[in-house]
């Protein structure tokens, strides 16, 4: 048995999609509407319930779970907390001074301690993870891979435990995404008079733990892209999770972009 934690994105759809009728699992739906209410292995439980949540994991003698999806930060003092979560909230709320990676890995070591192992969320879909190599007909030029060098040199100065993961390069400048994440940052960009150049590079936090939150793209990100007038997108090698890539490779084809795994 399995303890699958979804979060939003399609990515939890994708490996319920697939685990389904085929596994013993169960699902701790964090999502906003409740997406998973009609599996009856399905549990729907709030941020902050600890206690529930591993309770429930136990009572179905879940001793391995995967975390999946987007589940958006918090405001500490909002959080409906059990008796569990009122014990390890001083201590999350001290790791989130120092990144949200720092949060991912306290919130993996509360479940060790409770004897719950947690797995790499591509465990069950290895293949939506790329490997090395250029995945369009198109591939990038010299210019943009002093693009490409330039935005990881400095997705590399950030801080360790931040939350960035993705950067823009374009024009000698790059630009990170804040916070609000890498489809604000496109946005931000998308009406800016530039010519068709530049890249999206998403790479994992510096010290994110890799068995949650990998980069997470898809057809909406290269349209998002192309929005943005940007020539491709860049990945890290089996560090990326890429959903309905037979359609997003056709648009790039489509649209002359690349999408390029160092």
């Amino acid at each position: 048995m399995i303890g699958l934690i979804f979060g939003e994105t399609d990515f939890p759809k994708h490996i319920h999609k697939k685990i389904k009728n085929k596994k013993k699992y169960l699902i701790i739906d964090l999502t906003n509407k409740n997406f998973f209410k009609k599996d009856i292995n399905s549990y729907k439980v709030s941020l902050g319930q600890f206690g529930k949540i591993i309770s429930i994991l136990k009572k179905n003698k879940c001793k391995k779970i995967l975390f999946a999806g987007k589940v958006n930060k918090p405001k500490f003092s909002k959080l409906k907390l059990d008796i569990k979560g009122l014990l390890y909230i001083s201590r999350i709320i001290k790791k989130s001074k120092i990144g949200d990676a720092a949060i991912l890995k306290e919130i993996i070591n509360i479940f060790k301690r409770e004897g719950i192992k947690t797995v790499n969320s591509n465990l069950l879909t290895p293949e939506l993870s790329l490997s090395k190599g250029n995945y369009s007909k198109y591939k990038p030029d010299n210019t943009d891979r002093i693009d490409i060098k330039n935005a990881i040199k400095h997705l590399n100065k950030t801080k360790p435990y931040s939350h960035i993961q993705a950067a823009v390069a374009r024009n000698n400048s790059v630009l990170l995404e804040n916070s609000n994440g890498t489809q604000v940052m496109l946005k931000k960009i998308k009406n800016q008079k530039n010519k068709i150049n530049g890249v999206l590079v998403k790479f994992p936090k510096k010290k994110q733990d890799l068995r949650v939150d990998l980069p997470t793209v898809g057809l909406d990100t290269l349209k998002q892209c192309k929005n943005a007038r940007l020539k491709g997108l860049v990945l890290k090698h089996r560090k990326n999770i890429f959903l309905d890539q037979k359609k997003a490779v056709n648009f790039a084809n489509k649209n002359k972009m690349f999408i390029f795994v160092k």
